[in-house]
């Protein structure tokens, strides 16, 4: 180690998102590093490291998604295995941060399990989390390691500025993404409206009004992650009743879980724009949703890790 700057760094990966992680690596010139990340027939989670990592800055790619238990304990086994293996700086990639949802006492007796999991992480070793979009920003400070946090808006936003689609609304599907909303509508100079909903339980949210005008209008609906697309059809479907022209939809994470692939195919969603934080199985992938990758934005950000240069810099900050 020279100057305090690590002489090599090392990629792995868990088996949430492997696609991903060998498309960073590629960008970062670096192979996957060697690992085997399996279950006893128990089920209990089995990692082994074929590779040195003694002093190296060491990245783990491994979104929490999928069945988000198996995720996460592959995620703080790899740590724990390298941390035992004397590894210099253990660097979580975690492009989607599950338990995210569940971030402050809603109401008596609640968790707060985005705050759990911090803990977990910084147990395992974890040095720093490098994530993006995060449900809420404060989980930030569930952590007493550093924090960098991607913004996928700029993706997406350079996506639409060459659709170059008229009359433009940048519509909040809830209050909850107004701020989203206003920052993707900026760069993009557009108006914004919110969709007005109330959700009396988990997964089901019912549509109460729009605020703004949207009638004759193009609507671009802009969320942070799309679970079970309870939320986002039915704001299209909102939309298309009070006379939006056409309606076009776009989230960082696309959980897609239970119903949502029937969902957005019934939805007058014309098309779905979703970042690769998580994968989705192509044989179930329907032709209204259109993948961006995030792996050259991971990888700058983790090689300006590695050299110890500013990540803000990324963002058009000094």
């Amino acid at each position: 180690m020279k100057h305090g700057v690590f002489e090599d760094f090392k990629v792995f990966t868990g088996n949430s998102n492997p696609e991903l992680a060998e498309e960073i690596a590629a960008i970062m010139g670096k192979p996957i590093g060697q690992s085997t990340v399996e279950k006893f027939s128990d089920c209990e989670i089995s990692v082994s490291l074929w590779e040195t990592v003694r002093g190296l800055d060491v990245f783990i790619v491994q979104p929490t998604c999928g069945n988000v238990n198996d995720t996460l304990m592959e995620l703080l086994i790899m740590a724990d295995a390298m941390k035992r293996a004397s590894a210099g700086r253990i660097n979580a990639v975690i492009p989607y941060y599950g338990y995210a949802r569940q971030d402050r006492k809603a109401k008596a007796r609640d968790p707060i399990t985005a705050k759990l999991v911090a803990d977990l992480l910084t147990a395992a070793g974890i040095d720093r989390v490098i994530s993006m979009d995060l449900h809420a920003s404060q989980i930030q400070g569930y952590f007493n390691i550093p924090v960098d946090h991607l913004l996928g808006i700029p993706i997406l936003v350079k996506y639409f500025r060459k659709r170059k689609l008229e009359d433009l609304v940048i519509v909040s599907p809830d209050h909850g993404s107004v701020v989203r909303a206003r920052n993707m509508a900026q760069p993009l100079n557009a108006p914004i409206a919110i969709v007005d909903k109330r959700r009396p339980r988990a997964n089901v949210s019912e549509v109460m009004n729009i605020i703004g005008d949207i009638e004759g209008k193009t609507c671009l609906l802009v969320d942070d992650m799309i679970d079970t697309a309870g939320t986002i059809t039915n704001a299209a479907h909102a939309l298309k009743k009070y006379g939006a022209k056409s309606i076009y939809a776009c989230a960082t994470h696309g959980i897609l879980s239970g119903p949502a692939m029937d969902r957005i195919a019934n939805s007058p969603i014309e098309e779905m724009v979703l970042l690769n934080t998580v994968p989705i199985d192509p044989a179930k992938c329907i032709d209204k949703i259109k993948l961006l990758s995030v792996a050259p934005l991971f990888a700058e950000a983790m090689a300006r890790i590695f050299s110890n240069d500013s990540i803000s810099g990324l963002f058009g900050n000094k």
